[in-house]
């Protein structure tokens, strides 16, 4: 019997679960020494979609913002999660870029490393734990949870012993999808702490309403530690409510020994953010409920209903719901957790919207299926193996995917060029090379208040000090919501700076971020939703034919077969063959001939934003 240690999210997983992963740094700022003083194992404060969201949406430069955390909260160690050879990205990266982006991490504040490959291909995790270990960082080491018929106590312990021979420090039990229940938790823990030995770390998302219990039956198992989020952004897609946890353990064997009166003040200032911008609570609805039948993962779910109102197909989400066990099935059972559930929920969008299954296909499923993500856990569906690919042979089992990579960091370093003025730039330029530019150029000349302006600093806060959070929520909101541009406020030995960095280009103060740009209108979708559909525009001889986009995306020219060029006016396509990619949902989207014909118009630009319905190519069939 041991008292459990406790692992707080709220900075990374609870807002990426229930805010779409918008949490700015002024949010997270003036709370930080309080949440650092609490005794937490952890704070989870980077990693996952974090990095690229603050690129995306916040205009804030994921190191800095990494550095910051760290110098404000110098006493709990902060951790981040890994998704091995994908790092924060969303598909294989070099061996030598995945080294010195672990050494960088670490360099700039991550003490714990929780690692994990959608798919537990131990060969996705290798380059990662080495660095790890390398650098001096923990190791913590994940299984990615999810139920079917591949997936056993067996094969996760089979798992797990790979992992330690990896050097892990601690063993995670990733539970995602919100699918373990309370007697399957408490066997696999023990299993786990009989037979592996190390420390057992449990990692469940709410959604269905487990969470708590599971947690329970963890801790009388054996596990040491939790995840947990501040209530605010505690429950439905995020984790249990830490001050739900630490009530319910108190005067037991497992009481965390956290004070109670602390975690309520940090509570009430993420309550004020909340309400300030507000944003949802997180709630268990019946939807979420049936994850154990849909077995869809929070994260997901918000990005599938993001997905469908996009395309203006909310009502078809029943239809998804109900096509993705099918595509899992077809595809060999593959955990739904980044990148995999982007890939399986958007090929079941697809499906549904087109009306046609497996007529298109994004690359990144094509990639899978031809084993570049790693082995899948259940056999491929020979059918759909032989449809997708044709007679094109699959990776062999005994080649790591990562091999395949061969990018070096010079050669990306030399791409970017002096707009880099750090290896963490020449990083940030490797994992996403469009945003990054962008960040860059616009800082280039220095923008004051660093890279996501800093709109709130604390300059002094000692421990022991008497914190307001309610006067520091105030503060916060003055500056935000009015054209203040610095309030200090001293009380003894606490100084306390709230201090504008700069607005948006629309005059509404973001603190340095910028509004999501507006997406396209989308048409409605029908259940038979036509790729191809006669030519009736004016002019246009009776026997040509239009090529519609199914849905709504951004256009990009696709390369013509054996060629250094692109599918051209003139060029004769044959059946099957690459027109162009569709960027949707994430993905690149390979919109393919459905016979053979002569392109007789472009009908829209390179890199163009198209609704569904859009006319993007007339050609002739050839007879």
């Amino acid at each position: 019997m041991r008292p459990v240690k406790i692992t707080d999210t709220t900075l990374r997983d609870a807002h990426q679960s229930l805010w779409a992963t918008r949490m700015q740094l002024a949010d997270m700022l003036p709370i930080l020494p309080l949440m650092d003083s609490v005794g937490y194992w952890s704070l989870e404060v980077w990693g996952g979609a974090t990095f690229d969201a603050a690129l995306r949406f916040l205009d804030e430069n994921p190191w800095d913002r990494l550095r910051i955390i760290k110098q404000h909260c110098p006493k709990t160690p902060l951790q981040m999660l890994l998704r091995g050879q994908n790092l924060v990205g969303y598909r294989h990266y070099s061996d030598d870029i995945v080294r010195r982006f672990v050494h960088a991490s670490h360099r700039n504040g991550v003490d714990v490393f929780r690692i994990f490959d959608a798919l537990n291909d131990i060969r996705n995790v290798e380059p990662a734990a080495r660095a790890v270990k390398e650098c001096g960082g923990h190791f913590e080491g994940a299984i990615s949870y999810t139920v079917s018929p591949v997936h056993t106590l067996d094969s996760y312990l089979s798992y797990a012993q790979q992992l330690k021979e990896l050097g892990a420090d601690t063993i995670c039990i990733k539970d995602m999808a919100g699918m373990l229940t309370p007697f399957r938790t408490e066997k696999m823990v023990a299993a786990l702490v009989d037979e592996i030995g190390l420390p057992v770390h449990v990692h469940c998302h709410y959604i269905g309403g487990m969470a708590p219990m599971n947690y329970l039956k963890a801790a009388e198992a054996g596990a040491e530690i939790i995840d947990t989020a501040v209530v605010a952004l505690a429950f439905g897609n995020s984790q249990p409510a830490v001050e739900m946890i630490v009530a319910a353990l108190k005067e037991s064997p497992y009481d965390s020994g956290l004070d109670l009166d602390k975690l309520f003040a940090i509570a009430e200032y993420w309550e004020k953010i909340r309400e300030s911008k507000q944003l949802k609570r997180g709630v268990t609805s019946l939807l979420h409920m049936e994850v154990f039948s849909h077995q869809v993962p929070g994260g997901m779910m918000s990005n599938l209903i993001s997905q469908l109102e996009l395309q203006n197909a909310s009502a078809r989400l029943p239809d998804v719901l109900a096509e993705i066990p099918k595509v899992r099935a077809e595809v060999g059972y593959p955990p739904l957790v980044t990148p995999m559930s982007q890939i399986v929920g958007t090929q079941a969008v697809i499906n549904v919207l087109t009306g046609k299954r497996w007529a298109m296909v994004p690359a990144e499923m094509k990639d899978y299926l031809r084993g570049l993500y790693g082995k899948a856990p259940g056999p491929l569906d020979e059918d759909i193996v032989e449809k997708i690919l044709g007679g094109e042979v699959p990776l062999a089992a005994d080649v790591r995917p990562g091999s395949l990579i061969t990018t070096t960091y010079d050669e990306v370093a030399a791409e970017i060029g002096d707009l880099a003025g750090s290896e963490e730039d020449v990083l940030m330029y490797a994992l996403f090379p469009n945003e990054a530019r962008e960040y860059l150029e616009r800082h280039r000349t220095g923008v004051e208040g660093s890279v996501f302006m800093m709109a709130a600093e604390i300059e002094t806060m000692r421990e022991g000090d008497e914190v307001n959070v309610n006067q520091i929520a105030e503060l916060v909101r003055l500056v935000e919501d009015s054209d203040v541009t610095e309030v200090i406020v001293e009380e003894g030995d606490t100084r306390i700076v709230v201090r504008r960095g700069g607005t948006s280009s629309s005059g509404e103060h973001h603190h340095g971020g910028h509004a999501p740009a507006a997406q396209p209108a989308a048409m409605p979708l029908s259940p038979e939703s036509p790729q191809v559909t006669d030519a009736s525009s004016p002019g246009r001889p009776a026997s040509w034919k239009a090529v519609v986009a199914p849905m709504v995306g951004t256009f990009y020219a696709a390369p013509s077969p054996n060629a250094d060029s692109f599918v051209a006016v003139g060029d004769t396509v044959a059946e099957g063959q690459t027109l162009c990619i569709l960027e949707a949902m994430k993905l690149m989207n390979e919109i393919a001939a459905e016979e053979a014909g002569v392109i007789k118009e472009i009908a829209v630009n390179d890199a163009s934003a198209v609704e569904y319905g859009t006319v993007l190519f007339y050609y002739e069939p050839v007879l």
